[in-house]
């Protein structure tokens, strides 16, 4: 857990913690899916918090192991690279819009059955009111989120391979974020009844599609998240490296090596930091593989040093 970033440790353990919680305040009597998930807006037991809380609950082991085993392997990435501010924000962007895409598909489906259709609907003999069958779609999970982690490492990383079971040669990522997004929609246009919400999957890799391309179009929107970029991580870097810098030069020099001053020393230093937030740029832009082969061995120096 030491080497996972801030943000995507925190976000694991708030996950774990709201997973254990459910069940064993359901040997209680209480509900937190009832009370938290995500309820369809004309539902008697919306809440409009709902759109936040929802996206830390799930419904079953299957379910959490793969979001949480997907968010650390992406979200650990794309917040060494954003930075922890940008990296939540960008989260709870796409959760909220993964439910805010929930709650139209819902509205949609209600508007077209009909609201006289759900007056009275049979199920095994019982007779539902509108209200009381409404109340029975609940969205639950972090997966809209989740996909718009996916969507980012793909729109960051596009021609990074990756090995994906079960195909036995890697992907790269561009073509996975293509895949999942064609398996989402056919899931969806197949119909209801496999319990999950595949157009809240979609809902997130476009709320993350349109934050993303709204960073590009506007750069200096998102530096408010950092001083570099949103380059948190190499900020860091940085502060480390001028530490371990000013330390050396407390340090006794040989005889035969002039003395750096300050002047050199800020000059050096700020020349260096110019060449890494060129090459960040250049990764925002275009992508890893974008990077010459010196501009990779000097940004895996910099990680190094750090």
């Amino acid at each position: 857990m030491n080497n996972i970033p801030t943000m995507t440790k925190n976000l694991l353990i708030v996950n774990i913690l709201a997973f254990i919680a459910t069940y064993v305040l359901e040997r209680s009597g209480i509900n937190l899916t009832s009370l938290l998930g995500l309820h369809f807006f004309l539902a008697s037991d919306f809440r409009i918090y709902q759109f936040i809380t929802y996206m830390f609950l799930h419904g079953g082991f299957t379910h959490i192991l793969f979001n949480m085993f997907a968010l650390w392997m992406f979200g650990s990435v794309i917040e060494r690279v954003w930075g922890p501010k940008k990296f939540l924000f960008y989260y709870i962007v796409c959760g909220v819009g993964a439910g805010i895409m929930q709650e139209l598909v819902q509205y949609a489906d209600y508007s077209i059955q009909g609201m006289a259709a759900y007056q009275y609907v049979n199920a095994g003999g019982v007779q539902m009111t509108t209200d009381t069958y409404i109340n029975l779609w609940t969205t639950i999970g972090a997966s809209g989120a989740v996909y718009g982690i996916l969507l980012a490492f793909g729109m960051i990383f596009p021609n990074e391979r990756l090995f994906i079971i079960p195909f036995p040669f890697p992907i790269k990522a561009k073509w996975l974020i293509v895949g999942y997004i064609a398996i989402e929609l056919f899931s969806a246009m197949s119909g209801p009844g496999d319990g999950v919400a595949h157009m809240a999957h979609l809902g997130g890799m476009l709320f993350g599609f349109l934050l993303i391309r709204y960073w590009r179009n506007h750069p200096d929107s998102s530096q408010r998240f950092s001083r570099s970029h949103g380059q948190e991580f190499f900020d860091n870097m940085k502060r480390k490296f001028d530490e371990r810098q000013r330390n050396s030069r407390m340090k006794a020099e040989p005889t035969h090596q002039q003395r750096e001053t300050d002047e050199e020393y800020n000059a050096r230093k700020r020349q260096n930091q110019e060449e890494i937030d060129a090459i960040l740029d250049k990764i925002r832009k275009s992508g890893y593989d974008s990077l010459t082969k010196e501009e990779k061995q000097k940004l895996f120096d910099q990680s190094r040093k750090s």
